[in-house]
Formats: C-alpha cells, structure tokens, sequence
C-alpha cells in the first residue's frame, strides 16, 4: 500500500514514519525543499523522543522519501498548519488545506482515500473539502472516500500516544469511514472511534478547549491567592484530592499549535453564545502581562536590570517556540531589561546556563524542562542578586542562599520588597 502524507511538520513526519513503520510506503510532501533534502538526505528536523531511531530504520527500509510534489497513491493523508486568521475571532485559516487538496486533485484516482487530519473548523469537511472533491468529478463515498481523523498526541509523547490513543474516524458517509478505520486499524492499538466528520472535528477542538478552559481556571486563582495572601498550589492541591476534581496547574500562559489556537475556531463558529470559551482565552493570554509585571516587581530594587529567562518552548522538554507564551514575555521584557536565555532544546540558543546567570538578578523559568528541576550552584554563584521565579513550579532545587517564588510562594515577596500586588 502506498500513501501521501502532505505536510511533514511535527505531526505530519511522525504520522509518516509511523505508517512506514507498519509495512506502509508512504511518499512524504513538503513545500520546503531543504526539508525535503534534509530528510532524504538522514537528518530529521524536529526533536520528539523515538522519532529519529525510527526515521533511520523506515529510511534505511526504503519505506519513506520526501518530495515537494504529490503523486499516486492508495491514500493521501493532509497534515498541513491551520494556524488562526488575523479577524476578529481569530478564526481557522484552512488555506493549507485547500493548498494541500489541489495539489492531490491532479493525482487522485478512483478508491482513493482522503484523510484530513489538520485541526479544522466545524463544517470545513462538508463546506469546503466535499465540495473540492466534488468539483473536480468524484463522488464523495462511491469514487472517493474522504474522512477527518485528528491526531490526538501530545508533544514529547508522541511516538506512543499516537499507536495507543483511541483514534476517531470521522467519514462523510459510513463508508468512508470503514475505508478510514482499515487504514488507521493497521497500526492504531486503541479504539477506532467512528463518527461523523462534523463530530470529529468538533470533538478536537473541545478536547483543547476543555483543557484551555481548565487552565484559564488555575489561572485565575493564582491571581486570586496572590491576592489574597494564600498559596493557590496548595489550594490546588488540597482540592485535587477531591474524588471528582482535577484543578489544572497555572503557568505563563498558553501556547502550542492546539490549545492557544483551537478555542478560538470554536469561538469563530458560535461566537455568540460562546462566552466561557472566549473569557477562558482572555485569561490565558493575559498570564505574560501578569509575569511581566511581577517580574518588574521582583526587580525593582535591583541596580543590575539582568534578566535571565530558562526556557522559550511552550511545554517541557521539546525544541517548538510556536504560540509560546514565553517568546511574548521575552519581547515584553527586552523593552526594559537585559535579557539572557538559557534554552537547552532550541539549537541555535548555545548560551550556557552559567553565561545566561552571569550578573543577573533574577532567573524566570518558563518551561518546565527537565534540566530545569536542580539549579546548580555554579548557575547563580556567578549572579549578581541570587532569585528565581519558577512560573512552572518545576524547580526541586536552588542553593540555600537562593529566593526561590513560584505561584504559591509569590504573594510573600510583595512583603519582601514593600509592594503592592499586582
């Protein structure tokens, strides 16, 4: 069997490697050619645990190749970017996958199968993917079999999630989405879900949003014990033990190609009578303002204006910058101080973490890495005022001559420097 996966980005490679892996030749498409020369050529371009030793294997198999341009195959699998529209609603822009589409259209044949697996708006399959391949002669369910199955992995864990996480099928018409489940049954060890393709693509973005929405919730309430004087982890943690509560963590924000940008294709749909979602946004995006000023706070009695940030990526532990709340607290904070960057995972970052600390005051952990856990003391012996701002509460341990605030230690520095709460 041989499939298209157009778009080899962090979900579109491993999908490919993963078909390969499973006796399935698969012809890899990227608009980028030096992606397309790196990858033929042995060299992955994304970091995600288990994919190179995989990509070696499927490589040296001679059961995966990239390409610019599509061509004939038993299914085509589109893996291209939705990211949002710059209108009011921040909507889904789908012209990759309109893009994406009138590249296959030349090359689709009769009992073809078209799967797309891009995060997409409510209605994009039968509003606008149907009618593309309809236009172009086929009939959807007899001629072609199109269906919309999201991928529903988490960076850093996507290898195994993406074998043993239940796999929705969402098909235009039960046919298509039989023909749909035979494809992901060759690998997929969790349940095949079948759906609607409107069910299907509803469902990705709630499950985002349910967690955005969770968040937003954590969010709030370390504002509010900063307010109040009270720890909000401790808070979290108490209630948690509840039996039907899980109280998410709070952090610097939101970000990732899912939960800072899926909401809001809900929103763009309903907006009217979506208002948890949207306050639920508002409150995510307002966390690196919030940083921001408690990092002001933190420094205002200090001569030397270094700053220090660990971490750019918007979770632990992978090299993606994309919708990281840290890169706009970055920016915020290089208007007023000297900032360094300690980020193990982002190649071109070759700063080391005893560079990055040296003459700082202060150290503002933003992704929760695992290098970040213990900060040697040979980091901020070389600091000019020795503290840190966990926003992660990922830090085990600091020299004992270290401030050390997260969330639920933060209310007592306005005690320590006299201010005011933001």
């Amino acid at each position: 069997m041989n499939v298209n996966v157009i778009g080899l980005g962090y979900i579109g490679l491993p999908t490919s490697i993963v078909f390969a892996k499973h006796g399935i030749k698969v012809r890899g498409i990227d608009t980028k050619q030096d992606v397309v020369d790196r990858l033929n050529g042995g060299q992955i371009h994304i970091e995600e645990a288990g994919l190179e030793e995989l990509f070696q294997q499927v490589l040296q198999d001679e059961m995966f190749q990239a390409a610019t341009q599509p061509d004939k195959a038993d299914a085509f699998i589109i893996a291209v970017p939705t990211p949002n529209r710059n209108d009011e609603f921040r909507s889904c822009d789908d012209r990759h996958v309109v893009s994406a589409l009138e590249a296959i259209l030349p090359v689709l044949e009769p009992g073809n199968l078209v799967v797309v697996e891009s995060t997409i708006a409510p209605r994009t399959m039968e509003d606008i993917v149907q009618p593309m391949i309809e236009k172009a002669g086929f009939r959807v369910g007899e001629d072609i079999f199109l269906a919309h199955c999201p991928e529903r992995v988490l960076p850093g864990n996507i290898m195994h999630e993406m074998i043993y996480n239940p796999r929705i099928i969402g098909g235009m018409t039960e046919a298509c989405t039989e023909k749909a489940a035979e494809l992901y049954g060759r690998f997929v060890k969790g349940e095949l879900i079948r759906a609607k393709a409107g069910e299907a693509e509803l469902s990705k973005l709630m499950e985002n949003t349910f967690r955005d929405v969770n968040i937003a919730l954590a969010n709030e309430l370390a504002k509010i014990g900063q307010e109040l004087d009270i720890n909000p982890l401790k808070v979290i943690e108490m209630a948690n033990m509840h039996p039907r509560v899980n109280l998410h963590q709070p952090g610097p924000g939101v970000g990732g190609h899912c939960l800072a940008v899926d909401p809001y294709f809900v929103i763009a749909a309903a907006p009217k009578v979506s208002p948890l979602i949207q306050t639920a946004r508002a409150i995510n995006t307002s966390m690196p303002e919030y940083v921001v000023q408690n990092v002001r706070n933190l420094m205002s009695d200090k001569s030397n204006k270094r700053v220090t940030l660990f971490g750019l990526t918007y979770k632990g532990n992978i090299d993606d910058v994309r919708e990281s709340p840290a890169m706009e607290i970055k920016e915020m904070l290089e208007q007023e101080f000297d900032v360094r960057i300690f980020e193990p995972h982002v190649t071109n970052m070759n700063m080391t973490g005893e560079e990055a600390c040296e003459d700082s005051s202060l150290i503002v952990v933003l992704s929760d890495h695992d290098e970040f856990r213990n900060i040697p003391k040979s980091f901020t012996d070389n600091m000019s005022q020795a503290v840190v701002f966990d926003t992660k509460n990922v830090v085990s341990t600091v020299a004992k001559d270290v401030k050390y605030f997260n969330y639920g230690s933060l209310y007592e520095a306005k005690y320590e420097q006299n201010k005011v709460t933001v």
